[in-house]
């Protein structure tokens, strides 16, 4: 008869590889490696992540992702070049990054274009269809649409007025055509830079003035070297959670459906997250020594009346005329609704 010791460490090795065999720990069958630049820890992060996990969950470990957030992996050109060769099978990316490979992705970047987030949220729902088709034909699935929400000018000195932004050394998102137009034809020349560059630049005094959402500020830490907000919306921000087009058309149609009912769920949580996270961080930013600074009416007025003299530059290069005519039909569209 084995010894009673014996049949314990059977079991023990009985119950290991039972736990190595079941599906939650079995190796993937399907593995996506994605990246984003938004930091470890940052709401877009944590809401990621639990994407991953009830995809897991629900494909029984056959549908798994590795993420390598924080921009580990490099900005937005440096990923999508890491997904042409197969490094990464996908990837959240900024609207100005993933903006050189599908310029239709643009298009609601324009700056002073959305007076609300229920203008966007109408505008967003009529374009996608259009997005879906024209990250298609690059190859890309496009599986989510995130959100940065309303930027703002964050800067060193108060600014309130054209001459007060003029006078400082302006930033620009690298490979953002709409803000070096838009900014161009305000008169100024900015410095275009990825956005991992930006808090060093801030640091040397390479640049003054930088655009972000009250809340991607504290998350990059941007508010440690400046002082000063401009409390006006210069434009939206938003980006979309891509996926390697063949490598997602490989997954059983089931697999698919469930990826795309699961985002749906958790992304749509996520912009809901991402607005209260820069209405709290309104406040935590004043309570850090940030002041708010009303602009004067008068170069509210020039900067709108520059956005339309900004599009004109920039309609059948930086965006087509169908899809910018698109998003004003849709933006008329809502704003004829009655109250």
């Amino acid at each position: 008869m084995p010894h009673p010791k014996r049949i314990s460490q059977l079991f023990i090795l009985l119950f290991c590889a039972l736990l190595i065999c079941s599906p939650a720990h079995a190796k993937a069958k399907y593995l996506f490696k994605v990246a984003t630049i938004a930091p470890e820890g940052s709401i877009w992060t944590k809401r990621f992540r639990d994407f991953v996990a009830e995809v897991k969950e629900k494909s029984g470990g056959e549908v798994q992702f590795k993420v390598y957030p924080g921009g580990i992996m490099g900005d937005d050109r440096a990923m999508y070049r890491k997904m042409r060769v197969g490094q990464l099978h996908g990837g959240g990316f900024t609207m100005t990054g993933i903006g050189t490979v599908v310029p239709e992705f643009r298009v609601m970047g324009i700056p002073f274009l959305f007076h609300s987030y229920a203008e966007v949220d109408h505008v967003r729902k009529g374009l996608l269809p259009s997005f879906q088709k024209a990250f298609a034909e690059k190859g890309l699935e496009l599986i989510a649409m995130t959100e940065v929400g309303f930027v703002y000018a964050i800067s060193t000195s108060p600014i309130a007025t054209l001459d007060g932004l003029k006078a400082t050394k302006v930033w620009a998102p690298a490979g953002d055509p709409l803000s070096v137009a838009f900014l161009q034809t305000l008169g100024i020349t900015p410095l275009p830079l990825a956005i991992p560059d930006v808090l060093t630049s801030l640091q040397t005094g390479m640049v003054e003035t930088v655009f972000n959402s009250l809340y991607g500020t504290i998350v990059l830490q941007w508010f440690t070297k400046t002082k000063y907000i401009s409390d006006i919306p210069f434009g939206y921000a938003y980006g979309g959670f891509l996926l390697d087009r063949k490598k997602f058309s490989r997954l059983p149609e089931a697999y698919q459906l469930m990826i795309r009912e699961i985002a749906e769920k958790h992304f749509s949580l996520l912009i809901t997250d991402t607005r209260k996270s820069n209405r709290d961080s309104r406040k935590v930013l004043q309570d850090n020594g940030i002041s708010l600074v009303k602009p004067e009416p008068d170069t509210v007025q020039v900067l709108h009346g520059k956005r339309d003299e900004t599009v004109q530059r920039l309609q059948g290069k930086a965006f087509s005329t169908k899809i910018y005519q698109a998003t004003i039909k849709l933006l008329d569209e809502y704003q004829s609704q009655p109250l």
